[in-house]
């Protein structure tokens, strides 16, 4: 689908960043209505229930620093939200790195994603 962030699980239908949350939300519990009291915009008001519901049925994408609030209610690791949102952590600063080391961390990422663990070890383009 055009525009949603999908994430690949073998044996499964990939899941969209807002069935993740959907999903996980229900799992602990809490209701669209409590989730969304939780969740503060920059100006520190919460976001609304329809926002949450608007997120949670993919039609847009949550900015990063509500990402982060996300993961830490769901308790789920925030580099999973932004792997699914295609963006790279705030931490993680691009001119930090030689190109060296991007490819190499790009390959040891593909590797464990299609389970390959640490084998091979050979060079690939």
């Amino acid at each position: 689908m055009k525009g949603r962030s999908r994430v690949g699980q073998s044996g499964a239908r990939t899941k969209t960043l807002g069935e993740l949350l959907a999903e996980r939300r229900k799992e602990l519990g809490i209701s669209q209505k409590e989730m969304a009291v939780l969740i503060k915009n920059r100006d520190g008001k919460p976001i609304t229930s329809a926002y949450l519901n608007y997120l949670e049925h993919d039609r847009g994408e949550p900015p990063g620093y509500l990402l982060d609030q996300f993961a830490e209610i769901l308790r789920i690791n925030r580099d999973l939200l932004y792997f699914w949102t295609r963006r790279m952590p705030p931490d993680i600063e691009p001119g930090e790195a030689s190109p060296e080391k991007v490819t190499a961390a790009y390959r040891a990422f593909r590797r464990e994603l299609k389970g390959g663990g640490s084998k091979g070890g050979g060079k690939k383009r």
